[in-house]
């Protein structure tokens, strides 16, 4: 089982960018997914999570700007990420419990210039 991110770039303060994570691997079904995010020097932290019926959970510091959204047919959580700041800059990695384990992907960078 693997899960692949994508979707991270370089984004002028106020913009937007969209992330992207898919599992692969000989799987019918994922439960809770979710991104974390990890700047140089702090702890990885939760960002926003999702059930597989949909209910969401959010960070405070991203409430009303970033939405955690779910494919289930296609295995996959989406991230929309709107008015970035300059300290959502970080790796951001999404998981996803998949048959009762814990799995990461491998991380994708976001920068947010001022």
């Amino acid at each position: 089982v693997q899960l692949q991110a994508s979707g991270g770039g370089l984004v002028q303060a106020g913009g937007s960018l969209g992330l992207s994570c898919v599992a692969s691997g000989n799987i019918f079904s994922t439960n809770g997914m979710g991104w974390y995010r990890q700047a140089p020097g702090n702890q990885r932290e939760l960002v926003a999570g999702i059930g597989s019926g949909g209910v969401t959970n959010y960070a405070d510091s991203v409430k009303g700007r970033f939405t955690i959204s779910r494919d289930n047919t296609k295995k996959s959580v989406f991230l929309q990420m709107n008015s970035l700041k300059p300290e959502d800059t970080a790796v951001y990695y999404c998981k996803a419990v998949i048959y009762g384990n814990v799995c990461w992907g491998q991380g994708t960078q976001v920068t947010v210039s001022s």
